[in-house]
């Protein structure tokens, strides 16, 4: 008995180290060294007796005849041992799984997961439904044997691109750095999309206790539930890293930009370059800023008159807008910040703004401000003279 014990200590030692035929030949060499034992010691090692006499007459071959190679070298199983795999026992499974995957290709566009959404587990019931015994985790498998994966769209057919598009970004590029090295301001400047302010739903997720999901909306209607509506404006000073963000609280119109680039050279422009003469601004060529807007225009030229600054305005190719600045440096941390919450009053999105949250120098916010939207009937005259198209593609 008590050999029978150590032999069960002895092997359960090594059986972290031990393959099954190493296993099994080790069990068989220890019934040879203590004979008249086997059934106890193949107890105590948890193995059959019909293994344990497979140990045995695979340990008499050793011995007759040793191995040219090394132990690690050599199969654990005869081949063909273990069980066939299934595409092998099913031979049509792999071609009834691809003719339901293929999108035009293959099978019957009237398949019924043509217009559904081929998630494993549903393909495995579609499979099942035509007679092939198979799970969800298997169809993963064979999916990606046959060289599938998921994917999901990617943006990368843009549409026509105007002829000049290159040479006004190498013009934007040889202005900012022109502007820069004689110690004046360049800012990119664009508004952020429009924000309900309420208990709506915001996309994303954040770390909350488990359980406890902030509740808010079903619908994202704008009406007597609705706080308002945040029309953030964004100004970022390319050389400094500095952002700015006015909240507005109605429409964005062409006023409300210069409003903003007011407050943003008042409140930190005029601090940072008190020796500036002139001011290069980068917007994209569409919305408040835009190249056609006559408003934006006439209330630059209002903001000129009133600094005394030379300004110079270079608008982004058109369909070229997530390359200005101010979206990866300053827009997209904000996004970040205020994810998986609610924006249940505009503290929340000021906050949301801050310079911890955005990863820049300094964030300044001013006061929300209403911005009328019945400017678009006034005609805006401004002066020819003042108003004078750049070399290239003036009228952006």
């Amino acid at each position: 008995m008590a050999t029978v014990e150590l032999v069960g200590q002895l092997l359960q030692l090594l059986r972290p180290v031990l393959d099954e035929r190493l296993m099994r030949l080790l069990v068989a060499a220890l019934t040879v060294v203590f004979p008249g034992g086997e059934r106890g010691i193949a107890k105590a090692a948890g193995m059959s007796t019909k293994r344990l006499w497979r140990g045995r007459r695979e340990l008499r071959e050793l011995c007759a005849s040793p191995p040219a190679e090394p132990a690690r070298s050599q199969r654990i199983r005869r081949p063909g041992g273990g069980r066939r795999l299934l595409v092998e026992k099913d031979s049509t499974l792999l071609r009834d799984l691809e003719s339901l995957v293929e999108p035009t290709t293959r099978g019957d566009p009237q398949s019924p997961l043509r217009w559904k959404l081929k998630s494993v587990r549903r393909l495995a019931q579609e499979l099942r439904a035509l007679g092939h015994k198979v799970s969800p985790s298997k169809v993963g498998q064979l999916l990606a044997t046959l060289g599938y994966s998921l994917q999901s769209n990617r943006k990368r057919i843009e549409g026509k691109q105007h002829p000049d598009r290159d040479a006004q970004f190498r013009y934007i590029a040889r202005r900012t750095r022109e502007v820069q090295r004689a110690g004046n301001p360049v800012i990119s400047v664009d508004t952020k999309k429009k924000e309900l302010v309420g208990q709506f739903a915001n996309r994303g997720a954040e770390w909350s206790p488990s359980g406890e999901p902030t509740d808010v909306q079903v619908h994202d209607f704008f009406d007597d539930r609705a706080l308002g509506k945040a029309v953030p404006y964004g100004v970022y000073d390319i050389t400094s890293n500095r952002g700015f963000v006015n909240v507005g609280t109605s429409h964005d119109t062409g006023a409300f930009a210069v409003h903003s680039i007011r407050s943003w050279w008042l409140t930190m422009g005029k601090q940072t370059y008190p020796e500036a003469t002139e001011l290069l601004i980068v917007a994209d060529a569409g919305g408040s800023n835009g190249a056609r807007n006559r408003l934006w225009k006439s209330e630059l030229q209002t903001f000129a008159d009133e600094t005394g600054l030379r300004l110079h305005i270079s608008h982004m190719p058109p369909g070229t807008s997530k390359w200005n600045k101010i979206e990866h440096r300053l827009f997209s941390f904000i996004s970040i910040n205020w994810r998986g919450k609610p924006l249940e009053n505009y503290e929340t999105i000021v906050n949301g703004s801050s310079a911890e949250s955005v990863g820049v120098k300094r964030c300044d916010r001013v006061a929300r401000r209403s911005s009328r939207s019945s400017h678009r009937g006034i005609v805006c005259n401004v002066p020819p003279a003042s108003n004078v198209p750049s070399a290239g593609r003036g009228g952006w």
